[in-house]
């Protein structure tokens, strides 16, 4: 019985990519802003519904909402939706990095958590190919000399060494997207 029981207790988060680093990014997250609660996470592939790099902060923001959306619409019987979604804007001839990351709740029906990640800048070299056309990711490689590298480190590992990882930087604006779940007596709409 004390099994069954745990397990009823056992949250579930839907994130909306099957990226390890998001999906343990949103677990790491949930679990360090909610310590007394369980979470089980898992990633599903959903379309986001904007370009594949994003190149504005409301697209990003969009389609970071669209993906918790869908994943929602996929598994309707989780107990959160989290959609990631990493874009770039230009800024008077820079081009900041950032990521957008909403979350949806079965519990708050109707609740919009939403957060965005610090910023930072991309080398000449990397911006030249993502105005090209190319996804930030692929234009890493390419100047980097890696293969994939969007998956383990991303931007923001390359140009740190690491000081800071693609789980770390996501890892804050998940928490900060959950300020409505923790906060429920005020709302945030």
């Amino acid at each position: 019985m004390l099994g069954k029981e745990l397990l009823e207790t056992v949250e579930k988060i839907v994130v909306a990519s099957t990226n390890p680093v998001k999906i343990q990014s949103a677990l790491s997250g949930f679990r360090k802003l909610f310590p007394g609660h369980e979470f089980t996470a898992s990633g599903i592939t959903v379309p986001s519904g904007v370009r594949a790099q994003p190149m504005t902060s409301h697209e990003t923001c969009q389609g970071a909402l669209n993906r918790a959306s869908a994943a929602c619409d996929q598994i309707p019987d989780a107990d959160y939706w989290v959609g990631i979604e990493g874009g770039v804007e230009e800024i008077d001839g820079a081009m900041e990095v950032f990521a957008w990351v909403v979350v949806l709740s079965r519990q708050v029906a109707g609740q919009v958590g939403k957060s965005r990640t610090g910023t930072f800048y991309l080398p000449l070299e990397v911006m030249q190919l993502v105005r090209q056309g190319i996804e930030l990711g692929e234009a890493d490689d390419i100047v980097f000399g890696r293969s994939n590298s969007k998956q383990p480190n991303g931007s923001v590992g390359l140009l740190t060494d690491d000081v800071i990882t693609r789980g770390t930087y996501y890892e804050h604006a998940v928490i900060l997207a959950l300020i409505p779940f923790k906060n429920v007596q005020f709302d945030f709409r």
